[in-house]
């Protein structure tokens, strides 16, 4: 005949035995999904950073026009990559500017929508070959009678 609450001492010593490689094994499963659900290898994806104006306009396949005030030039980097260039220049200058850079690029076009002027380039439609960059958007606002801002942004879809 067994003794009674034997087989209860067997589990009261097996349970804490056991307990511990499932705890072990259950943070190890919680650190693996925390770990592959955080982007570890830029800490600042997403973020802006500063980069230098010929960098982000070569990205969309063009340089500084001869007489523009260069402003910020940032750089963001995620899933796509997106450089946006800020600069002003003679309003005068502006349609040359994009004729020269873009040749093969339909006609920049005056809209209520997107400013005084604007440019939607891709590779399909003007885009030189060696641009990083799959498309290129330019608005355009007059500051004044002889000033254009200029809103340069280049990116990857």
């Amino acid at each position: 005949m067994a003794e009674p609450g034997r087989g209860h001492t067997r589990w009261r010593l097996l349970l804490p035995v056991l307990a511990v490689p499932v705890l072990v094994l259950g943070f190890l499963i919680v650190g693996l999904f925390a770990w592959a659900l955080s982007d570890d290898e830029s800490p600042r994806a997403g973020a802006q950073t500063e980069v230098t104006c010929a960098e982000a306009l070569a990205f969309g396949g063009a340089s500084a026009p001869a007489h523009a005030h260069v402003g910020n030039c940032t750089l963001q980097q995620g899933i796509d990559t997106a450089y946006t260039v800020v600069l002003r220049m003679p309003r005068e200058d502006v349609r040359d500017w994009l004729r020269e850079t873009y040749p093969k690029a339909p006609e920049a076009r005056s809209d209520a929508s997107c400013g005084a002027l604007c440019l939607d380039v891709s590779h399909e439609d003007g885009l030189p070959a060696t641009a990083g960059a799959h498309v290129v958007q330019v608005r355009v606002e007059h500051e004044n009678a002889e000033t254009a801002r200029v809103r340069f942004s280049a990116f990857t879809m």
